[in-house]
């Protein structure tokens, strides 16, 4: 299983943002729907996922806003802002080229 130390450097923010494209979502939510789509491979711990979360607040890429959850627990729910989508659409980008890149080499080597 990959850690999050594993992930290349700025990913996981862009796996954070693409997860709460579709809706909002708790961070307990967020690490658990990044878990479930890699097939069980990425497991992204509380102290890597809450601190990037802040920082994305910060950045104004994302929003948090108090709500009860479907335990009844209250919780923050990230939302995409307009910058937060136009980040995204940016990182997706940028990680296509990569992806792409790296597959060339590997393919080429």
């Amino acid at each position: 299983m990959s850690r999050p130390s594993d992930l290349i450097q700025g990913t996981l923010d862009l796996l954070i943002l693409k997860t709460i494209s579709v809706e909002p979502k708790h961070g307990w939510a967020i690490a658990k729907r990044i878990q479930q789509v890699s097939d069980e491979v990425l497991q992204v711990t509380q102290g890597a996922l809450y601190p990037a979360l802040h920082r994305l607040e910060q950045q104004g890429w994302i929003r948090a806003e108090w709500r009860v959850t479907e335990t009844g627990r209250e919780a923050k729910f990230y939302s995409l802002t307009k910058a937060g989508r136009a980040q995204l659409a940016k990182e997706l980008t940028q990680w296509d080229r990569l992806s792409n890149a790296i597959g060339l080499v590997i393919r080429m080597a």
